[in-house]
């Protein structure tokens, strides 16, 4: 059975005959489940079973509750979630290609795939394809409520069958699945009948697409199609090809002038360098070429220096419509070469991994409004013109941002927010949900001090079985993270560690650790900073920029083996945390799932009984 598909449009229907749903970037699938037999089969009746076992084994280990709806048949969507409007398509290609039973066992692990069903087209052997949408929806919603499945989309959800369900606000879903980085929405007539292998005209699909400006670099004569490019670092890199959308009469001019400014041509292929300007449309950037580019628009008030990659990766970013990057090209450092553009393009790259760290907590930010060009300034209270989605808490009379959101994030980065303060604990809480040890050499040249105090900790943390998280504070020294749960530990307990642990490395190498707090008084000697962990206080956040002159560089998560004596605060650029997070992911990774109160609580029991 081949099922029925929907026909693209550029613009959505309203009116009451029509409900609407999230499209998502998956596999479409059809699922029978009979007494003896579970078939899952793709559009192109391609069976499935093998490569998503955890669907076949999450039916079969609920097949006593849906015996009595059997034979039973769905239409639905194979994802792999990883918000509530967003599937994974690379993930789920990756999961397609694998033909070892041993990989594709260990990825079902892993990387677990739903079946998202949106039509009931049998139920007790019945056929409802005839029956309107509005009453199948109705049938298949009544039977996941019955076997008790979720009726609704849920990524952290564990069961791996979901409905998906209709909408009748447009908008309202439209916002939701862009904010959302989603594929689209199908607009469905409520009357519309299931037609196998027919592409309707009462499904509309409506996509997603992302703008942003090109250089055209050369055109293709076999296949027609025309090669487009960004600046990356100054070097031209390709972004992908692009044939539709584009006109007779615009495709033959194009052609022309792209003959007449020729740097080379061969049998094949015609080769221009960078003049001229179009502006694509496009649902994604899959390998870092685009997903499904058609032409918009020639583009003559654009520079070819417009087009960069960050430029690219910003068009991608799933933000309110409120964030508009403003003066992109402005230098930020006089020491290092720095955009404003450049700045932003990491707050979206690095925001997976940031992000985690900065929910819920009152947020302190360092502003730096014409970069290392001028003075900073802290700022606590949300300003009088933020954005309506800006989130607020009041606190001592301060209205603070809490930045738990993308459009958050770049809103602050346009506001040149460098550095991002966060205290010990959420906005839940007045107990620490971290503690955090502070190693602070008097300069950078005694950054090795740093290197071993941490490492001298490291010992006692093992000794005690404790899992501890190094970073980079960005500036001169590294910073010791243990995690906790909340409400686990107050301030006054942990104190009752952090006394302890420093003071013990300062008896152990008094020639080189001091818990001195008068700077004058400390000499060449690292401070062991325990007095900043407390109620009020704030640290630098994982991932931060850093405002010094010397340097843009980042506070950035660490391995631990990675704390030795060739460690420098200089390697940590911006541009070698993002390298190194798209290559080896986030050292923190287990962060959030690795609390250490247990072990901590006896510890400061047995330090107090003594």
């Amino acid at each position: 059975m081949k099922p029925m598909l929907p026909t693209l449009h550029s613009e959505i229907p309203i009116g009451p005959d029509w409900v609407y749903e999230t499209k998502y970037d998956g596999f479409r699938a059809i699922l029978t489940i009979h007494d003896i037999s579970i078939d899952l089969m793709s559009r192109n009746e391609k069976p499935l079973n093998d490569t998503f076992p955890e669907i076949i084994n999450e039916i079969k280990g609920i097949q006593h509750k849906l015996e009595p709806h059997l034979p039973l048949t769905l239409d639905g969507e194979i994802v792999y979630l990883t918000s509530k409007h967003f599937s994974n398509f690379e993930q789920l290609q990756v999961r397609g290609r694998l033909k070892n039973n041993e990989n594709i066992v260990k990825a079902s692990t892993e990387f677990p795939c739903k079946f998202l069903a949106f039509d009931l087209l049998e139920i007790n052997g019945e056929s409802i394809q005839s029956e309107p949408l509005k009453t199948r929806k109705n049938k298949l919603k009544k039977f996941f409520e019955t076997v008790k499945l979720p009726t609704n989309v849920d990524p952290l959800h564990p069961n791996l069958l979901q409905y998906v369900p209709s909408s009748t606000h447009y908008t309202t879903l439209w916002d939701e699945m862009r904010l959302d980085n989603g594929e689209g929405l199908i607009a469905k007539q409520v009357k519309s009948k299931w037609e196998s292998g027919v592409r309707t005209k009462q499904w509309l699909k409506i996509k997603n697409y992302k703008q942003a400006c090109f250089f055209i670099t050369g055109y293709d004569k076999k296949n027609g199609y025309f090669h487009v490019g960004v600046f990356h670092d100054d070097n031209m890199i390709p972004a992908g090809v692009f044939s539709h959308g584009i006109s007779s009469e615009e495709r033959e001019a194009l052609i022309k002038i792209v003959k007449e400014n020729k740097n080379r041509e061969t049998t094949d292929f015609i080769e221009i360098g960078p003049a001229i300007v179009v502006e694509l449309q496009f649902l994604s950037l899959y390998k870092e070429q685009l997903r499904e580019p058609s032409f918009l628009a020639f583009r003559f008030d654009k520079q070819v220096g417009e087009c960069t990659w960050d430029h690219l990766l910003l068009s991608t970013a799933p933000i309110h419509k409120e964030v508009i990057i403003t003066h992109p090209d402005k230098p930020l450092w006089e020491t290092t070469h720095l955009i404003k553009e450049h700045f932003i393009s990491y707050l979206f790259q690095i925001a997976p991994f940031m992000l985690p760290f900065l929910q819920d907590r009152l947020l302190t930010v360092i502003r730096f409004p014409h970069g290392m060009f001028g003075e900073a300034f802290y700022q606590k209270n949300c300003p009088d013109y933020a954005p309506d989605f800006i989130k607020t808490t009041k606190h001592e009379d301060i209205d603070y941002i809490i930045c738990n959101d993308l459009s958050t994030l770049l809103w602050l980065g346009n506001q040149l927010a460098f550095e991002f303060h966060i205290p010990f604990q959420t906005i839940d809480t007045a107990h620490p949900t971290e503690i955090v040890f502070d190693l602070d050499p008097p300069s950078r040249e005694y950054f090795s001090l740093a290197v071993k105090a941490a490492t001298e900790m490291k010992k006692v943390f093992d000794q005690f079985q404790l899992q501890t998280f190094p970073k980079l504070s960005g500036n001169k020294g590294l910073q010791i993270h243990i995690p906790l749960t909340n409400n686990s530990l107050s301030y006054e307990e942990t104190r009752v560690f952090t006394s302890f642990i420093a003071e013990f490395l300062v008896t152990s190498f008094p020639d080189d650790f001091t818990i001195e707090r008068m700077k004058k008084n400390r000499g060449n000697r690292l401070y062991i900073d325990y007095i900043q962990h407390a109620e009020g206080k704030t640290i630098i956040a994982p991932y931060s920029l850093r405002g010094k002159k010397e340097g843009a560089y980042i506070a950035a998560p660490l391995f631990w083996e990675e704390v030795n004596e060739k460690l420098s605060v200089e390697q940590f650029t911006i541009d070698h945390v993002l390298t190194r997070s798209k290559s080896i992911g986030c050292p923190f990774k287990q962060y959030f799932t690795s609390p250490q109160d247990e072990t901590l609580r006896t510890l400061i029991r047995d330090l107090t009984s003594t």
